[in-house]
């Protein structure tokens, strides 16, 4: 099944989308899905890993369980409802080995930009779907690579000005109409990129529901 072909009515399951992020929300719409958002609000600069691949898991996974701990789980495993997912995501950027998250200051934001210009990054992204009526949990990764012309300098203040690159991991915005033009390729989804990879966001949902 192609990853935007999941039905969107009559869904046969209740979908909870563990993100306040747009470009998630944006993804998950795309794909045809209903859904309700609830945010995790945990502390992320609090879980710290080295190895790119453990911290998006455990960050993916700290997001679930946060969520989980403000429902009532028995509200989830009456008989006879559908089955209610809840899918949480986690993603970094990784130039020259060292993993970029969310930058938090102008000067942070400015020095990762221009690292990549002219250069590539990787990201890591990771996707959880937990079954909240059977307790059963799945996840996975996604990488994908970006290329990128030169940016000049004048695009980057103007990124910075604008603010939106405070909010996405390694200030990475390859969908922005300022950013887009200085793409030279992406080898892998542009979704994962962004936040969440397609494919992988409908695999995991799909095992959550067979299972």
């Amino acid at each position: 099944m192609a990853a935007s072909s999941i039905p969107a009515s009559p869904q046969p399951f209740k979908l909870i989308l563990g993100s306040s992020s747009v470009a998630r929300k944006h993804i998950l719409a795309e794909m045809g899905l209903e859904f309700e958002v609830m945010t995790a609000d945990i502390d992320e600069k609090s879980i710290r890993r080295e190895n790119p691949d453990e911290l998006v898991t455990v960050l993916a996974e700290a997001k679930a369980d946060a969520i989980m701990s403000k429902l009532n789980i028995a509200d989830y495993q009456k008989e006879d409802d559908k089955p209610t997912l809840l899918i949480t995501s986690d993603t970094v950027v990784v130039h020259e080995g060292i993993i970029k998250e969310k930058p938090t200051t102008k000067e942070e934001a400015r020095q990762f930009l221009k690292g990549y210009s002219g250069g590539h990054v990787s990201t890591v992204g990771s996707v959880v779907v937990t079954n909240l009526t059977t307790g059963k949990r799945f996840g996975s990764l996604d990488k994908a690579e970006v290329y990128f012309h030169d940016i000049p300098d004048e695009v980057i203040e103007d990124l910075i000005d604008e603010g939106v690159v405070f909010r996405v991991a390694g200030g990475l915005l390859i969908e922005h109409p300022l950013t887009l033009p200085f793409v030279e390729a992406v080898v892998g989804s542009c979704d994962s990129v962004m936040g969440i990879s397609k494919d992988l966001a409908n695999k995991l949902i799909q095992e959550a529901l067979s299972t």
